[in-house]
């Protein structure tokens, strides 16, 4: 038998651009013939393996190079390379040879006792048996019925085009990471309500990661998604150049499908995760009951009202939610996985704020009241593609004393902030945060709570920015000097629970930031005010004139 030639040719990694253009033709060759949660199925699937094949054979030519090099001869390299250590000690996905995507691509138009839609399901049956962190994900849906095998042989052809190979295994995941973010985010825009209850905006979950900052510990949501929450928290930790390992990331989702989604999601960006042994709901089942959670980042689904509330549950500490409206079902689950020195954000409809239907008005007094609220953030419109309901966050802390959560101590208060007239809009129909958007209100946050900025490239994560433990913050430069926190009117204000409470404890932060100053133009007040009299004067004779004419008009008419 022929030993199999090796090669050293480098590759080119497709452009995002080149990407996008042919992500979207893909989606395109099966939008007719398939519904969109099919469809979205077939294509995450195929733009799946198509990676981890890339992914296989770069490190399959890598070994031969190092081996080579070494002087090894061409019978010891092939029986490295067809060792799965060598492929799973190294973060990349081994891939048998019924699965790669070469084997795949030459049979596609071969018409024999097997369709490439078998073929192709053999194959993910084949990955998710040879990888342990992908049991249970994979689609399997190729060969049913209402897949058209002459249009997925030729979905083949056009992904065939695709490279995720030839600058490493970090690039290519992130290459793909990226490609995966934008088509969940395509399918959410071109679903509508359906898209967005597998996809968050991603303005607003970096919003939460970066005031959050989850550097260290367990990170949890409880309604992940497509576990979007967990690949922005990596991307923050890659930016600060921290190892993704200092998080043990965990979750749980209801919906099968979006439940596998995230944990495709997860292995691209290569997380490991705990999501549960299978999808389920978190209020009737909680796959991760007991454990305590140092950051939970969550988008729950907004005023669901069929929704499982269990009589004398535990969760219900600050009273009992309403049969009709989850939201505060949602909070209290949250706040009773908060580990005592964790913090955690969430995203709420705007009527969480002040509803006082079904008892909760008296559920958020005593939140408020425990002073578990650290922060409120009011979000502008249109952030979100799947709904016109305006939404908040909500940030919470077991903890507010002066220690590990910021040098400040803020027992007491509530910080507010009115974030509605940030934004820009991208579309017609979406708004987006830019990063000096996302930056401000994280800024603000960190300010008030004495947290310093923390530089790109730094590996301290800790929340005081503080390594050796002394109190005194890491010299950081211009990134880390956030100076002491002031209220701005019309933005944030730091207000007292006294006067929450006086309010009727309504935590809508337009009602405490008041209105902002107006701008200095340089003009004395009273040279303005005598200005704005003598127009208002001369308006005022115009008027006059104007109606002594149309009176003299009308006597005409006479």
């Amino acid at each position: 038998m022929a030993r199999r030639k090796t090669t050293t040719q480098a590759l080119v990694p497709t452009s995002m651009k080149d990407l996008k253009n042919t992500l979207w033709k893909a989606a395109d060759k099966l939008r007719g013939s398939l519904d969109s949660s099919q469809y979205k199925d077939v294509v995450l699937g195929l733009i799946f393996l198509k990676y981890v094949s890339d992914a296989f054979e770069e490190r399959r030519r890598r070994i031969a190079e190092e081996l080579s090099a070494e002087g090894f001869d061409e019978e010891a390299i092939e029986e490295s390379q067809d060792d799965p250590d060598e492929y799973l000690g190294n973060g990349v996905f081994w891939v048998h040879p019924d699965a790669r995507w070469e084997h795949l691509v030459a049979l596609a138009k071969v018409h024999d006792t097997q369709t490439i839609g078998q073929r192709i399901t053999e194959a993910m049956d084949l990955l998710m048996a040879d990888n342990s962190s992908l049991e249970g994900t994979l689609p399997r849906l190729f060969n049913r019925e209402n897949v058209d095998q002459q249009r997925l042989g030729e979905l083949l052809d056009l992904l065939n085009s695709l490279q995720f190979a030839g600058e490493g295994a970090t690039k290519a995941r992130d290459l793909l990471g990226e490609v995966y973010e934008y088509f969940l985010g395509q399918f959410a825009s071109s679903e509508g309500k359906r898209g967005g209850e597998f996809y968050t905006p991603a303005s607003v979950v970096r919003t939460i990661v970066e005031v959050l900052q989850p550097g260290h510990g367990r990170v949890y949501d409880p309604c992940c998604g497509s576990g979007g929450m967990f690949v922005q928290a990596e991307k923050f930790l890659a930016a600060h150049h921290a190892d993704a390992s200092d998080l043990s990331v965990y979750g749980q989702e209801l919906n099968e499908a979006t439940w596998r989604m995230a944990k495709m999601n997860l292995a691209i960006h290569g997380l490991t995760g705990n999501l549960g042994p299978r999808w389920g709901d978190t209020f009737t089942l909680d796959y991760h009951a007991g454990e305590q959670m140092d950051f939970i980042m969550a988008n729950p689904p907004f005023n669901i009202s069929d929704w499982n509330r269990i009589e004398g549950d535990a969760r219900w500490v600050h009273g009992v939610p309403p049969v009709g409206n989850a939201n505060y079902g949602w909070i209290q689950h949250i706040l009773s996985k908060l580990a005592p020195g964790g913090s955690a954000g969430v995203v709420m409809a705007n009527g969480s704020m002040t509803s006082n239907a079904g008892g909760e008005g008296e559920i958020r007094a005593n939140i408020v009241e425990n002073d578990l609220v650290t922060a409120m953030v009011a979000l502008p419109e249109k952030l979100f593609r799947s709904t016109g309901i305006p939404v908040c966050l909500w940030f919470f802390a077991k903890d507010k004393t002066a220690g590990p959560g910021g040098r400040i101590d803020r027992t007491g208060q509530v910080l507010f902030i009115d974030a509605r007239g940030l934004g820009h809009m991208v579309t017609r129909a979406e708004r987006a945060f830019s990063d000096a958007d996302i930056q401000r209100i994280a800024d603000t946050y960190h300010a008030w709570r004495g947290m310093d900025r923390l530089p790109l490239g730094t590996k301290d994560l800790s929340p005081t920015g503080d390594p050796e433990g002394d109190g005194a913050p890491v010299p950081t430069g211009p990134a880390g000097e956030l100076g002491e926190y002031e209220d701005v009117p019309g933005f944030c204000r730091s207000v007292p629970l006294a006067e929450i409470k006086q309010a009727g404890y309504a935590l809508t932060p337009g009602r405490y930031v008041g209105m902002p100053e107006p701008e200095d133009d340089g003009v004395p007040l009273d040279e303005k005010i005598a200005r704005l009299t003598a127009e208002l004067e001369k308006q005022f004779a115009e008027s006059e004139r104007l109606q002594q004419v149309v009176r003299e008009q009308l006597g005409r008419l006479r």
